[in-house]
């Protein structure tokens, strides 16, 4: 008799183990989401004048050294991703070859957005929107002119990614308003998902360790009161700067403690990586990658979701009449042999490894889904075609 009851057991408790396994093993995918593709963007057309997008700078793209595969060329053409049937075809290609999450990177400054129209007007108002999820990671940085950069020349700061206090209580009402409470904005754990990439220019604003710590417990009381869990705070955590403005702080595990943040993450590979040859091998940058990766795992105080970049190449930002050379973003050494063949097998090491931990997380990103002029790119080419999301798909569909 009691053999028979632990046989019925077993078999009443196995659909639910099963399912619970499945369960652990679905990695959610996102990909980052560059929105400088779209025309007429008031600060644009101030800049660059009307028209302007930086497709400008891919169009005008050229080898600068013998073996340089330039210009890329997408196969969808110059599309402009304020319109909503353009941001439709995206979504149906990301949420057909694998990718659940679209982050954008989010700008928001002390007078206002820039590059908004490419969420507000396409994004958001795209038929499919609600068949993937979006997140922001406030790219809270400097944003200086390098579109293009002519080597050289004083960088010329347009807009400043420091804001005040009193700016960040209206920014946090206006995500919790217009984008928090959205049915697709992704929440780990009923908490939307909202980064820091800046964690230095984000302590500034306040002045303080503690006074940041503050605003963030506000923000997470907001949140609870229009009906969510709270927030969950991810930082993107540098090894090395990439930006000419970009200062890396030296105690990120400490700040990450201290301003209670919930997990950490990184933005692209070569932040953690050197680019010593003119074209760096793709599997040399990613090996050197999950060193990092496995020591982020032991220092950080909080889970660290992976990042898989598809490439790097930031020669488009560079202007044509300057001497081509390693000489500092956006003059710098490229990725190479970064293959579809190569990513794929790059997403692979990182689902298993994640699988590996049955305790970590289950959550990646991929560098990018549209960084055409750093040569990081998941949307088709005329070369690639759909290679680089059937890699995404053969590895998490």
């Amino acid at each position: 008799m009691k053999n028979i009851f632990l046989v019925l057991l077993t078999l009443l408790l196995l659909p639910a183990f099963l399912f619970a396994q499945k369960k652990d093993s679905k990695i959610k995918v996102a990909a980052y989401y560059f929105p400088n593709y779209h025309t007429d963007d008031a600060r644009n057309i101030q800049n660059k004048g009307a028209g302007w997008s930086e497709w400008e700078l891919v169009k005008a793209a050229q080898p600068r050294f013998s073996g340089h595969d330039q210009p890329k060329v997408p196969l969808w053409g110059y599309t402009d991703e304020k319109d909503p049937k353009v941001m439709e075809q995206k979504i149906k290609a990301a949420s057909d070859y694998g990718i659940d999450c679209f982050i954008f990177d989010w700008y928001m400054y002390e007078d206002g957005p820039f590059l908004n129209r490419c969420i507000d007007e396409g994004f958001l108002k795209a038929k499919n929107v609600n068949k993937i999820k979006f997140a922001f990671m406030w790219a809270n940085h400097d944003w200086v002119e390098i579109h293009p950069y002519t080597r050289g020349t004083k960088q010329k700061l347009l807009y400043p990614g420091k804001v005040s206090p009193e700016r960040f209580e209206e920014i946090g009402d206006e995500l919790i308003a217009n984008y928090f409470s959205k049915p697709n904005y992704w929440k780990i754990d009923g908490k939307p998902y909202f980064s820091i990439y800046d964690i230095q220019k984000f302590i500034e604003g306040f002045g303080s360790i503690e006074a940041t710590k503050a605003a963030m417990e506000r923000l997470n009381k907001k949140a609870i009161a229009a009906g969510l869990k709270g927030i969950h705070w991810n930082m993107v955590a540098w090894g090395q700067p990439i930006l000419p403005v970009e200062k890396v702080p030296a105690n990120v595990p400490d700040l990450m403690k201290l301003l209670g943040f919930d997990s950490a993450t990184s933005y692209v590979w070569i932040h953690h990586a050197t680019l010593p040859d003119s074209q760096t091998d793709y599997n040399q940058v990613r090996d050197q990658y999950m060193k990092h990766w496995d020591k982020a795992k032991t220092e950080y105080p909080i889970p660290y979701f992976p990042n898989v970049s598809m490439g790097w190449d930031s020669s488009p930002r560079c202007d044509l009449k300057s001497e081509w050379g390693n000489y500092g973003y956006p003059f710098m050494n490229i990725i190479g042999n970064n293959t579809p063949e190569n990513f794929r097998k790059a997403l692979q090491m990182t689902k298993d490894k994640l699988l590996a931990d049955p305790n970590g997380p289950r959550i990646l990103n991929i560098n990018c889904w549209n960084e055409w002029t750093e040569g990081s790119y998941l949307e088709p080419d005329t070369k690639n075609k759909f290679g680089y999301l059937e890699a995404v798909k053969s590895v998490f569909k």
